[in-house]
């Protein structure tokens, strides 16, 4: 698999990328569409609007363990993602990261022109949607004042420690992301300090270990409450005021980093004229087609009667999606089924990338 770098405007191709999938989403169930498109002998591109490979699985709990995938008695989410991205690799499926997809355009010869925020055009033949809830954004502060201090003093991600070198910071949050965040300032910034609303935290157990380990030996700090408001001085941030059981106290800092995770919003796709209910996209059961033709859904996205939101049943649904879309990619040919162990051409590929 190969992941492009957004920031770098030479890997932007300057023509449409022509492909005969386009998988949104780099979820476990996007990857495992990605290797089923490759069995099937599509070309295949895969595009997330978050900057990692993973989606809501190592973004929510890396490290909560996932007891339910066929032959496998248990492993962490990113374990998962691990050996997925190893199950793909005999097709090398482009990921185009931190890449939404704004619009979709069905053409006259029967394709779909696709444009992502980044200025990314796709000219496929189906389009696959495995992106979970829909996009995930940070969940961010609910206070006013914050705005117009969003990326100088308060940030929703951390792109370069560098940044806060000798700063003093405050991490708000009780997940992994706050926690490693937390953990890994205190080796560059003046003070760090940990604000989270309660004493327990949803972040695995080492890392609240290593955090109040930190804490003891005096490498940061730890308080318990809320963030209730902010001060600023032309437009440089001074303090913040945090709400406790017993009342409100100030706590000066130049910097905050607030990571209370992710949200999900179905942003444009809820305009592409697909049927939807309760902000999912609602699909034939037969090949989890959209009301739009040449358009699936998979994986939580996906709404129908009994729908079971597991990583299992998203990767029955991407196996019929595609096997319905070979129809849009080749439809001058009929696809005949080939059982993976009698398949010469994908034994290959795995010896090869193995």
């Amino acid at each position: 698999m190969s992941a492009d770098n957004p920031d770098n405007p030479s890997s932007a191709p300057t023509q449409p990328v022509r492909s005969d999938v386009l998988i949104v989403g780099a979820g476990p169930v996007g990857l495992f569409a990605a290797f089923e498109a490759g069995v099937i002998g599509f070309t295949c591109q895969i595009v997330d609007v978050l900057d990692k490979i993973g989606g809501q699985c190592t973004e929510l709990y890396p490290d909560k363990p996932i007891y339910d995938i066929p032959a496998i008695s248990s492993c962490t989410a990113r374990e998962l993602v691990d050996r997925l991205l190893a199950q793909c690799k005999p097709f090398n499926v482009p990921i185009h990261l931190e890449q939404r997809v704004e619009t979709v355009e069905r053409r006259d010869d029967g394709r779909w022109t696709v444009h992502t925020n980044r200025g990314l055009e796709f000219d496929v033949a189906a389009i696959l949607l495995a992106a979970g809830n829909g996009a995930f954004v940070p969940q961010k502060l609910a206070l006013a004042e914050a705005v117009p201090l969003e990326s100088r003093h308060v940030h929703y991600s951390v792109q370069r420690l560098a940044d806060f070198a000798d700063k003093n910071v405050v991490v708000a949050g009780g997940g992994d992301s706050a926690l490693d965040w937390a953990l890994a300032l205190r080796k560059v910034a003046k003070r760090v300090t940990l604000v989270h609303r309660r004493n327990g935290f949803s972040a695995a157990d080492s890392s609240v270990e290593l955090m109040r380990r930190a804490v003891e030996a005096g490498e940061m700090d730890f308080i318990v409450g809320a963030i209730s408001a902010l001060t600023e001085e032309g437009g440089v941030l001074k303090s913040i005021t945090l709400r406790h059981i017993e009342g409100e106290t100030q706590h000066e800092t130049e910097q905050l980093v607030v990571l209370y995770g992710l949200v999900a919003d179905l942003g444009p796709i809820g305009q592409w004229g697909l049927t939807l209910h309760g902000g999912r996209v609602d699909v034939d059961t037969s090949y989890y087609e959209s009301s739009r033709p040449g358009i699936f859904a998979v994986g939580d996205i996906a709404n129908y009667p009994n729908k079971q939101k597991l990583i299992l049943s998203g990767f029955h649904e991407a196996s019929l999606a595609l096997r319905k879309a070979y129809a849009y990619a080749f439809p001058d040919k009929k696809r005949l089924h080939v059982h993976s162990s009698y398949d010469a051409k994908l034994a290959e590929k795995v010896s090869a990338a193995g």
